[in-house]
Parts: C-alpha cells; structure tokens; sequence
C-alpha cells in the first residue's frame, strides 16, 4: 500500500502535527460490499491517522514501512497539503476504486505530480522485463505465494489486462511505485527522493505466505482432474458407454463449470469493471456445461449430448488457439482443465461413433 506523510504543517484539514494520509480504506460493513465488489462498484477513501499510530499497526502486522522523502519547494509542498486536504474532505474523501488505474498507489502519486505542476520522469521498476509486459503478469509477480488468488484473478479478469502496458502504468503497484519514485525525476532535472528511510522493518509473523504446498496448489489439482479424466474415458471408450463412474464425473466436473461461467457472464453483463470482457474462457465455461448434467443420465438426451461435445471440443482448440497467439494469457492450471475437458468431449464422440 502507498500512503502520503506530513508534518510541521498548520492548519491542515488532516490535522496538524504528524500524520498520514491513506488512499487505501473501504468500509467491509457497507450495504452489499461484496456484490458491488464483485460488479466493479467498490468504493475507496481517502482517511487520516497518526503516524505513531500508523507505524504500531504495522509494526503489529509484520509488515515494512520505507518512507521516501520528496525534494519538493516549499510551494509545492503547500500544495500537496491542499490537494490532500482538499481529498479529505467529506464530498471528495470516497471515489471508484479500479484496481489497475485508480488505487491507494495511482492516487498520492497524481498528488505529487499536481502539486509540481507537471509529470515526472519516473524509474524503471527492478522487475524481470517480462513481468511488467502487462498488468497480468504484473500481478503474477506479486501473487506468486498466492496461486489460488491469481487462478481466481484470471478467471474473472479477461484479455484486457493482457495488453501491453507503459511503464507508468505499473504504478499501480505499491512495491512498483516504490522503485520508480526511487530513481524519478523532476521536471528541472533534480531527483525527487531525497531520502529513504525504512520506519518499519519486516519482523516477526510476516503477513506474506510461505509458498504454498505443491500438493495444496491449482496445478497440482487441475492435474488430478485430468488423469481421473482420462481414467474415465479410456473406461468408456473400452466399454462404447459411459459407466457410472464416468457419468458421476461429468455430472460433478460440467456442474463446476457451468456454475464457473455463469459468474464469469456476470462479470462480462453486469460488472461495470473494464478488465473483466471481453473474457475468451467463455468458449470453454458458459452455462451450455450444464448440458452433460443432466443427459449423461437421460438416454433420450443422448444425441444433444453428442451434439454438445462437438461443439465444445471445437471451441476448446479455438480457445487454444487464442491462448497461443496471445489474445488472452491463460493460468497454467487451466491447461490441464481443458485436457481434461477435450478428453471428455473426445470419448463421447467416439463412443457415440462405436456405439
């Protein structure tokens, strides 16, 4: 997270004395949080605490504090204390928060730059090249203990946050915005961090996760689907019918995945977030998955069923297809899920053919 300190400064909406200024706070209470999270309606504020106060929590949590101090004039400094103030203010402290182009880091940094009065020559974020390409492999960098958090995230967020970003844009990290102030310069040519300090070192229960367990991962999962998978299938070739065993999976595996597309078409209909359509998962997750829900056990269903694993074997090398050629990035778990899906699809077809 990226806040804004200040101290010596009177009169001061904030209040006077030494604080902190916090683009980060949300109200979890609020009526309907999670829906309007999930639409893309989250609403962020701007609030004030105590540094000493600010510090203990952090301290508290195991989480580092690095304060930058800014080379500003003392003009621009007066400046940034009414912009922030003038942010603090009751009919301005909340705005629509965007997760990629208007966060607690995004906001204090167009502080700084509306206080000098023009834009500054940021750093180069000392990330390997290929992470800040875009906003997805981004958040793969920082997500890497998480990988169940980045398997939801690109879920959700479709090719939008695939395509090539500036630089700048990956100011949207806290930790990014960290390096590229570092190394920033102002307009007249003079670097604008004066000083660093660290307030805060990273002691004691760490709020970072250990990397997760290989056997508690997406992949490792994904995986075990795919060879029960294929398991079943190579059952139900051998048999020219599906078993028990192969129709309890299709029910439990096309369920997940229906129910997966009908949020996934929430987000692309009704969330207002841009990152989220156009999302390609939809060839391969929509509600057409709930077809073998129910015709794997209808005998009458059989010949729609078959007609549902043409089309979604077909969509699934067209989803293959835009993944090679970089339309959207897929999470390396899905591969296996979409083996395991073509598997399915493949041995209906061809025990429907034998039969």
């Amino acid at each position: 997270m990226s806040a804004r300190r200040a101290h010596g400064i009177e009169n001061s909406v904030a209040r006077q004395g030494d604080y902190v200024i916090n683009w980060g706070l949300f109200d979890f209470e609020a009526p309907n949080f999670v829906y309007r999270f999930v639409k893309g309606e989250t609403d962020y504020m701007a609030g004030a605490a105590s540094t000493d106060r600010f510090l203990e929590m952090y301290r508290r949590e195991g989480r580092a504090v690095v304060e930058q101090t800014l080379n500003l004039t003392p003009a621009e400094k007066m400046r940034v204390i009414e912009l922030t103030d003038r942010n603090l203010l009751p009919a301005n402290r909340v705005y629509r928060y965007n997760y990629v182009l208007d966060n607690c880091a995004t906001r204090p940094l167009a502080v700084i730059e509306q206080a000098i009065g023009d834009t500054l020559s940021l750093g180069v974020a000392s990330l390997p090249a290929e992470d800040v390409s875009t906003f997805r492999n981004a958040m793969r960098h920082y997500h890497v203990n998480y990988p169940w958090y980045q398997f939801g995230i690109d879920l959700a967020l479709g090719s939008g946050i695939d395509r090539r970003i500036s630089m700048r844009e990956m100011s949207f990290a806290p930790e990014a915005l960290e390096d590229m102030l570092s190394l920033a310069m102002r307009p007249d040519g003079v670097k604008l961090v004066d000083n660093t300090a660290v307030l805060v070192g990273a002691e004691g229960a760490s709020p970072v996760l250990s990397p997760t367990p290989w056997f508690l991962t997406p992949m490792f999962w994904c995986n075990l689907v795919l060879v029960v998978s294929v398991g079943v299938s190579a059952a139900q070739i051998r048999r020219k019918s599906p078993g028990v065993a192969a129709k309890i999976f299709d029910t439990l595996f096309y369920l997940v995945m229906g129910l997966t597309g009908c949020v996934i078409i929430f987000l692309v209909v009704i969330s207002v977030h841009e990152a989220t359509s156009p999302n390609w998962l939809l060839l391969w997750l929509n509600p057409l998955c709930f077809i073998p829900v129910i015709a794997v056990w209808v005998k009458r269903m059989e010949k729609l069923l078959f007609s549902y694993q043409i089309l979604n074997f077909a969509s699934l090398i067209t989803l293959l297809v835009l993944f090679c050629c970089g339309v959207q990035s897929p999470n390396a778990a899905f591969i296996p899920l979409i083996v395991a899906d073509g598997v399915r699809a493949l041995s209906c077809i061809i025990a429907n053919r034998n039969a």
